[in-house]
């Protein structure tokens, strides 16, 4: 049986939908976060030395990064409905999409959230020259960027159903907690209205809803 060790409020989420979407029967660790420093317990570096969430255990096999855990329930219990192979007109959207999610938007997702924490746990002398700094990052650098990778989506949006084709993939997989991240981060995110559509129909989803239920805190969902 699959162990997921799971984080409230994270990422794993994904992983979490993945399997109930698949069927597949699994056993759930959930870690809470710290109240204050919003971390997952330091003790996760007992189950992966990266000490980060999600972490799949599956006989001998511990495998972290949600991406890579993705493409590994994929290839062992998914079909080709979930596992575009290069044969289908949509595997190369399907590569894309995938590793959009991680390489290119989800970065300035997590960046907005660093940068409107940091000045808040600045001493008070230099909180308000950090609030400044903080604010201009955002708004000429993050903000630019997040926007043009919401533009992609959306317009991807408009003419797909999912991300690859007309049933979920592990594109889609990847990309929810993206674009959920993103709506809630970015102010104007939600004027995408092909990307709201998109979550709001996978968060409606049978499944999906069996992962919130299950999951433990999740701020994300609904959009």
């Amino acid at each position: 049986m699959i162990t997921l060790h799971h984080l409230e409020n994270s990422r794993s989420m994904r992983i979490l939908w993945l399997l109930e979407e698949l069927g597949v029967e699994y056993q759930l660790i959930t870690s809470l976060r710290d109240p204050k420093t919003m971390l997952g317990p330091e003790e996760q570096t007992r189950v992966h030395p990266s000490g980060g969430w999600p972490v799949i255990e599956d006989g001998g096999v511990t495998l972290a990064e949600s991406g890579a855990i993705t493409e590994y329930l994929l290839a062992k219990v998914g079909d080709e409905k979930w596992r575009p192979g290069p044969d289908s007109p949509h595997y190369t959207d399907y590569l894309y999409w995938l590793h959009f999610a991680e390489s290119t938007l989800q970065p300035f997702s997590f960046m907005s959230l660093v940068f409107s924490r940091m000045p808040q746990s600045a001493p008070g002398l230099i909180r308000p020259i950090l609030n400044k700094a903080s604010k201009a990052v955002h708004q000429n650098f993050i903000l630019p960027r997040s926007e043009r990778y919401l533009g992609l989506a959306d317009a991807h949006l408009a003419e797909n159903e999912f991300f690859a084709g007309d049933h979920p993939t592990g594109a889609d997989v990847m990309m929810i907690f993206t674009l959920e991240t993103s709506l809630s981060r970015f102010p104007n995110a939600k004027r995408y209205g092909h990307v709201l559509r998109y979550v709001r129909a996978i968060q409606a989803r049978p499944a999906y809803q069996k992962a919130l239920a299950v999951g433990g805190r999740y701020d994300y969902a609904p959009i």
